[in-house]
């Protein structure tokens, strides 16, 4: 259906098609080009720390191309978490890998460092390793990134952030998608900023970053015909998507800023309800607040999230529930779980409100009214 308040649409800042149009004018319409480069450099300006980036035609080609490049192959295990978009877990499935799932810490919503502390030592103990750890970032909230690091540098094991959801996002000061041995970030449309479909491969190992770029233009070697010693992709994002995503970067402080306001108006109307827990943001984060997570609790709050999301609907209100959990998808039946069931809870009483940046306050207090309506 066509609805009136959507959960999160692409809003453009202005510059975008005056960027397109410079590409158009000198028609550099192919997959790489000027524009492309200049997207690459000044998101690694943004995000600092000496990173560079491959912009990619996806979050999910950028983490295939991650798990690659840090030896990920068929057989290996990886461990990461269960609540995510399925794209965060399809590339385990192509590279032949054996996932684990990790539950969430109930202090951020994000896969819980405790578990992996002790599932790494046990594992260390008894020779059982992964190959990789690829923690989720979820709703724009970093993981707790310094206990990650520290877990993962101690046992030798590679860590991929995959921060598909929290481009703008900080940790302690650190700009997520600049942790790890590798990190992600999306430009799907319904992203904080997009390029309409896109993603970055980013890294502070800078030949990681250019074997990913000639992976992601099919692995072809310097010769004057097509010479291939290995496998690739078509995974470059295109010159033309590359300029909108320019022109997106530099409102992407302004979006974030806007995001915030939006989760504080909506924690200010609703967070005193008894049976409504928001998404918790501890000290270490800045979190975009991409969209905000709410879980209801019908035996306290009086109604269930999906009776809150079906009206909603009827006045053509787009919301949506959490994650299901990889674990609970028939998929990755009989896969292992590490967990205490806390992310199956949140699925089942997770909403995600809209949260678009250029949603009014008057859109947002015709959702608030709703819901506090719904509840009664």
């Amino acid at each position: 259906m066509s609805f009136r308040i959507w959960l999160s649409r692409p809003h453009m800042g202005g510059e975008e098609r005056d960027l397109v149009g410079e590409v158009f004018d000198s028609n550099f319409v192919a997959p790489v080009g000027p524009m492309l480069n200049r997207f690459e450099e000044e998101f690694a300006a943004y995000l600092g720390e000496g990173v560079r980036c491959a912009a990619v035609s996806s979050g999910t080609a950028a983490l295939h191309l991650a798990l690659r490049l840090k030896g990920v192959e068929r057989g290996s295990a990886v461990w990461t978490t269960s609540m995510t978009f399925a794209g965060g877990a399809f590339p385990l499935i192509y590279q032949g890998a054996e996932p684990t799932f990790f539950d969430l810490s109930s202090n951020s919503w994000t896969m819980d460092p405790d578990l992996l502390e002790e599932e790494l030592e046990k594992a260390a103990k008894a020779g059982t390793l992964p190959k990789a750890v690829v923690p989720t970032d979820l709703y724009g909230q970093s993981v707790d990134l310094d206990r990650f690091e520290a877990a993962c540098t101690r046992h030798g094991v590679a860590l991929i952030l995959d921060s598909a959801e929290s481009a703008g996002a900080e940790y302690n000061g650190r700009k997520a998608g600049t942790g790890g041995d590798a990190s992600i970030l999306s430009f799907n449309g319904n992203k904080i900023i997009t390029t309409s479909g896109g993603g970055m491969l980013v890294s502070r190992d800078h030949d990681l970053i250019d074997r990913a770029k000639f992976l992601a233009t099919q692995a072809r070697e310097p010769e004057p015909h097509y010479e291939h010693l290995t496998y690739g992709y078509n995974y470059r994002l295109s010159n033309v998507s590359a300029a909108i995503g320019v022109g997106q970067l530099h409102v992407l402080d302004a979006r974030v800023a806007r995001r915030r306001e939006i989760n504080a108006r909506y924690r200010a109307a609703l967070g005193t309800v008894d049976g409504i827990t928001f998404m918790p943001e501890p000290n270490w984060s800045h979190s975009t607040c991409w969209l905000t997570a709410v879980a209801f609790d019908p035996e306290r709050c009086g109604a269930d999230r999906e009776a809150i999301r079906l009206t909603l609907l009827e006045h053509e209100i787009e919301a949506r529930p959490l994650w299901k959990p990889m674990h609970m998808q028939k998929l990755f039946e009989g896969t292992r779980y590490v967990g205490r069931g806390l992310d199956e809870q949140l699925f089942a009483q997770g909403l995600c409100l809209p949260s678009g940046s250029d949603m009014t306050d008057e859109e947002q207090d015709e959702v608030i009214g709703i819901i506090r309506d719904t509840l009664g």
